[in-house]
């Protein structure tokens, strides 16, 4: 007899189940469901935990890998990674996180599978490993997932970067009653782990139904208290004077880690330590000769709904989002936690404004306004913009939900499926609407960095409705490939685009070179069929096979690169008078 909590956790998966669009194998499900609660304090989005899925054939043992550095997710187009930037751009002491994530349905605990992971661990987490001897035994997507973290680990080796290796085993069983064997096996593989992790820390987690369970009821509060001490009010605005001590109770979530969920709004991560502001904050928590601190620092904005109540002094707001003031918040934060700087500073006073509105279009005039005080690029404010929230209006008058800002809807409990990110649509667009799926592929996360960019994609030409058209024919593609069908999960990460974007020039009758040109489908509103999409993925297959032996390409390479994309659309749509298309192999 299953016991509460499996039947509960089970309920939890069926009602996610019957919350998708696509046609998601069940297992896919549980390991995303996993993957979301383990995380849940990082506050990732979910085309960011996907991204991290690498479930399947030649996996590793592992079903989920995720690196950060500080509490910032780090993806394959992160500047970080780049070899235009140096290890002297960033701070010293940070600290550099892995989650390594096993989920299983099973209702138990076992031997094999830790076995199994240790066996990959010690090949994948060596810093010079056999790369030919990986590619043998691994998949792209895992090796690709991995490669994050060490070439993040070997760029910051002379900043004294802290190492932490978290690995978590999730089942449907009892991780209070895990077997002796298979506990002293987790002992042995953080041992391994610790071998390879010079000097870092590596820790071992069981979550079985019970954890998993509290896990998802551990929902994110937006309903905050916030003790002050003086206060000025006109209308819906206030503004504070808040001791810092009681400033970092408010940023504080139960578990005592950062409240990472009210800065979803912000314009831009925590910069880090190594930024001049930021060195200068913590300083002045700590200097004895210091002024005030709300003398030197602007202090922070907070955006929160209509109703505010003010019980002993003491704000309680609801729908708190801080949408300036998030590097100070931060510093403060993490100086705080030394217990000689919180007591020599607990009673230094932060400025704090409050602005209680339930008005979109003002609450995005609050954060343009205060973050153009400071140095914010440009593509960082595109989710104020008046398009995106006329994307955001048409989406939901559709039943579609246009997350603005990142996990909004999400957090209010939307359909999972139906929640479309801004980059997101952006990968779309420019796989169909602008044929290059390789940048979709290769910049999932820095295609609207260029201002010039930008306006490529988010058109003035281009109907709203054509918008919701394209993420609908993604839905389909990604509907499709995660349906099975032989189709690998290397295939499904790296061809995701370009199978989008020959599905649609199908239906075109032609390659697509603008948006605009769809504006007559969507209005339509015909979707690709399935059976087109089965096709074209075959085709797609024998093209990324031949087009990668000639070069010696990997998949992943391939996908990536711009030449592959004609080669598609040449085989795809021939030019008059060609008859078969080959590829041209440097000498």
């Amino acid at each position: 007899m299953a016991s509460n909590e499996v039947v509960l956790l089970n309920a939890a998966l069926k009602e996610r189940r019957e919350q998708q669009d696509l046609d998601m194998p069940e297992y896919v499900t549980f390991e995303l469901f996993v993957a979301e609660k383990i995380l849940r304090h990082s506050d990732l989005s979910e085309e960011e935990l996907e991204a991290g899925r690498v479930g399947g054939g030649n996996d590793a043992a592992l079903d989920g890998v995720y690196a950060f550095l500080g509490d910032s997710l780090i993806e394959e187009d992160n500047d970080l990674l780049s070899d235009e930037t140096k290890p002297s751009d960033y701070a010293k002491g940070q600290t550099l996180t892995l989650w390594l994530i096993q989920a299983k349905m099973a209702n138990s605990f076992t031997e094999n599978a830790i076995d199994l992971l240790a066996s990959s661990l010690s090949r994948l987490l060596a810093l010079a490993p056999d790369e030919e001897a990986l590619q043998a035994l691994y998949s792209s997507d895992i090796l690709g997932r991995i490669d994050i973290f060490r070439r993040a680990w070997t760029k910051l080796a002379t900043r004294q970067v802290k190492i932490s290796v978290h690995i978590a085993y999730a089942t449907k069983g009892d991780a209070g009653d895990v077997n002796q064997k298979v506990r002293l096996k987790s002992e042995q593989l953080v041992a391994t782990v610790k071998d390879l992790i010079v000097g870092g820390d590596v820790s071992f987690e069981f979550w079985g139904a019970r954890e998993l369970w509290d896990a998802h009821n551990d929902a994110p509060s937006y309903t905050l208290r916030l003790a002050f001490q003086e206060q000025a009010n006109t209308g819906i605005s206030l503004v504070a004077l808040v001791h810092l001590a009681d400033y970092v109770k408010f940023l504080t979530d139960e578990d005592g880690s950062l409240r990472r969920h009210i800065f979803d709004w912000n314009v831009r991560d925590y910069q880090g330590g190594s930024v001049g502001v930021n060195r200068e904050i913590a300083k002045s928590l700590v200097a004895d000769d210091s002024p005030e601190f709300w003398w030197l620092n602007n202090g922070v904005t907070i955006l929160c709904s209509s109703d505010i109540s003010i019980v002993n002094k003491t704000y309680i707001l609801e729908d708190v989002q801080i949408v300036n003031g998030l590097q100070t918040s931060h510093t403060v934060f993490k100086a705080m936690q030394d217990p000689l700087v919180a007591e020599k500073s607990g009673r230094k006073s932060i400025l704090v404004r409050i602005l209680a509105t339930n008005d979109p279009a003002v609450r995005d005039q609050v954060i343009r306004a205060t973050n153009r005080q400071t140095n914010v690029p440009e593509a960082s404010l595109r989710a104020t913009e008046e398009l995106q929230r006329n994307i955001e209006s048409y989406f939901l008058s559709n039943d579609w939900y246009y997350d603005r800002r990142k996990n909004f809807y999400r957090n209010a409990g939307r359909r999972p499926e139906r929640i479309v990110s801004i980059p997101y649509l952006a990968q779309a667009v420019m796989a169909m609407g602008l044929s290059q799926p390789n940048d979709s592929r290769a910049r999932p996360t820095s295609l609207l960095k260029k201002d010039e960019e930008y306006k490529r994609i988010f058109s003035s030409k281009v109907n709203l409705e054509t918008f919701l058209w394209l993420v609908r024919n993604q839905k389909v593609v990604d509907s499709f490939l995660l349906g099975g069908g032989g189709v690998s999960s290397s295939e499904r990460s790296n061809l995701r685009y370009h199978l989008s974007m020959v599905a649609v020039a199908r239906i075109h009758g032609d390659r697509v070179r603008h948006t605009s040109q769809l504006n007559k489908l969507a209005q339509k509103g015909d979707l690709v069929e399935r059976g087109v999409v089965a096709t074209e993925m075959k085709n797609l297959r024998q093209w990324a096979a031949d087009f990668g032996q000639q070069r010696s390409f990997s998949l992943d390479r391939t996908a990536k690169n711009a030449d592959f994309v004609k080669f598609v659309l040449d085989n795809a749509f021939p030019p008059a008078g060609l008859v078969s298309v080959s590829v041209e192999v440097p000498i």
